[in-house]
C-alpha cells in the first residue's frame, strides 16, 4: 500500500500549551504559526509526522508575558526561532487512538517525547479536499529543554510549574 502525503492545514489547526501559574491557576498559550507534514497508509499505521512551530508566534493573550517568553529567559526566539517534532514510531493503542514517539527539539535540545493521538475522522470539504482530524496530547518538563527561568513565591513553591501540557488540534490536508 502506497503512503499518502498530508500537510497541516494551519488555518484549521492549533498547538496549545498549558502551564500552572502560582500553583493555583492554569495559563494557556498557543503558537500562531505552525506547519507540518505526514506520510501514512490509509489507516495511519506506521505514519511519519514532522511539525514546526515558530517561537516568535507565541501568544498567551498578554504582550508583556509573550515578550518575556520570547526572551533569553525562556525560548530565546532570536537565537532559536523554531520548535520541531519528528516522529520515530507510531503505533495503534486503541480503536481510534495512537501513540506517537518522536524527537522534540526546543533551543537545540532534543529529547524523546510521547504523544497520544486521537483520530477524529476523515471528511471532504466543500472544495473536494480530503481532510483528517487529529487531537494530540502530551506533557513535557520545560527544564529538560533549557526553559529554566523561575522565581520562588512567598508561600512556598514557584511562580511557574515545570510540567507543560501540550494539546494540538490538527487538520491534515491530503496532497
Amino acid at each position: 500500500m502506497e503512503n499518502m502525503k498530508w500537510e497541516i492545514d494551519s488555518t484549521h489547526s492549533e498547538v496549545l500549551f498549558k502551564i500552572k501559574h502560582l500553583e493555583i491557576a492554569t495559563i494557556t498559550g498557543r503558537f500562531n504559526e505552525i506547519s507540518g507534514t505526514a506520510e501514512a497508509e490509509e489507516d495511519f499505521e506506521n505514519a511519519v509526522f514532522s511539525f514546526t512551530a515558530n517561537v516568535d508566534s507565541i501568544d498567551t493573550n498578554d504582550q508583556k508575558r509573550d515578550a518575556h517568553l520570547k526572551s533569553a529567559d525562556f525560548f530565546d526566539a532570536e537565537k532559536f526561532p523554531k520548535i520541531t517534532f519528528h516522529s520515530t514510531k507510531f503505533k495503534r493503542i486503541g480503536n481510534a487512538t495512537f501513540e506517537i514517539i518522536g524527537k522534540l527539539t526546543i533551543k537545540e535540545i532534543t529529547k524523546p517525547t510521547i504523544l497520544e493521538i486521537k483520530y477524529g475522522g476523515t471528511n471532504i470539504d466543500p472544495w473536494g479536499n480530503t481532510k483528517v482530524g487529529l487531537k494530540l496530547r502530551g506533557k513535557i518538563n520545560r527544564k529538560d529543554y533549557g526553559l529554566v527561568w523561575n522565581t520562588a513565591i512567598e508561600t512556598g513553591g514557584f511562580l511557574v510549574s515545570e510540567e507543560v501540557k501540550i494539546i494540538a488540534n490538527i487538520e491534515l490536508l491530503k496532497k
